[in-house]
């Protein structure tokens, strides 16, 4: 199968087979040539008619789907932000894919499960398949993008993938949220389960009544690095069409999901999240140790982290 690009159309030629015994009948779609003249030039290596092999597309064949991917880092938001994403109809986000280590072993693996996220033919909950407009998934800069970027970013120029990198500012905050998330996987504060994520407020007290000690001897060192790991991921991907997105832009800029839409070129919508935040508390109710961290960060470049919250009350 093959696709054949000729005068601002998209044609697809696939060979019609009719195997001999009844229980292993098949059907193949026929040729179908799909209109891109109303998509600007400049805009048609980001889209895509994909071609599953395990099902057909039926009517939505022709509907344009757009790659993208969340660069982000852990307690950063992004499971959330999935859940955003995931209540639009045209959107699919594929969750954290390679959390799996076999899956980033090497190149030859990542680009294979690359491949089948964006031929739409990953299996999760969050896959639309047949209508889709956009597809794609989350993947955290300590998996393997940072060693294998060379040939990452080829493949994102290649494939005309879009990059949304989705960071948080405070990340003092962050670092809160990753130790009381750390604790929870031994303590499973939640009915003997560990929850990284909580639909109800009653969980989410629960979850925030453990306030972590952070460890002050390497604390400036810890956000020196969250930084720097952020700064070098935007280098590398600087010739990718790419947004910059914030965590506490999303809780505090009502624009800021119409703009990731706009992106990803879908209708814009109204997107809903069941999830429930955690840590709303002012910083110096959740941390053990306060008063050292609060004498550790004051006066250095990372001060303003002790005085900003996520939210507007």
């Amino acid at each position: 199968m093959k696709n054949i690009i000729m005068h601002k159309e998209i044609i697809f030629s696939s060979k019609i087979t009719m195997p001999s015994k009844p229980t292993k009948i098949s059907f193949t779609r026929t040729k179908r040539t799909c209109a891109v003249n109303d998509i600007p030039p400049e805009e048609q290596v980001y889209v895509h008619f994909p071609q599953p092999k395990t099902y057909g597309r039926e009517e939505c064949e022709c509907t344009p789907v757009r790659f993208f991917v969340i660069l982000s880092m852990q307690r950063s938001g992004s499971g959330w932000f999935e859940t955003l994403l995931n209540s639009h109809p045209n959107i699919s986000s594929n969750g954290e894919v390679f959390s799996l280590k076999t899956r980033r072993q090497n190149m030859e693996t990542i680009q294979r499960t690359l491949d089948t996220v964006y031929n739409l033919e990953w299996v999760s909950s969050a896959a639309k398949n047949e209508c889709v407009a956009a597809v794609g998934f989350k993947w955290m800069l300590n998996q393997a993008v940072m060693v294998y970027h060379r040939q990452i970013a080829d493949y994102f120029n290649q494939k005309g993938v879009s990059v949304i990198y989705l960071f948080r500012r405070n990340l003092l905050r962050r670092l809160v949220s990753l130790l009381a998330n750390a604790y929870d996987k031994d303590a499973k504060l939640i009915n003997g389960t560990h929850m990284s994520h909580v639909h109800t407020r009653e969980q989410a007290d629960l979850l925030a009544q453990f306030k972590p000690t952070i460890n002050v001897s390497s604390l400036m060192v810890d956000l020196t690095n969250a930084e720097h790991t952020m700064t070098k991921s935007l280098e590398i991907f600087n010739s990718s069409r790419r947004m910059i997105l914030y965590y506490e832009d999303i809780i505090n800029n009502p624009k800021a999901l119409s703009d990731v839409q706009e992106f990803l070129r879908v209708p814009v919508r109204k997107l809903r999240s069941r999830q429930v935040k955690i840590h709303i508390k002012p910083l110096h109710e959740q941390v053990n140790n306060w008063d050292d961290v609060y004498r550790t960060i004051k006066g250095s470049q990372y001060e303003g982290f002790l005085h900003n919250s996520d939210y507007i009350f």
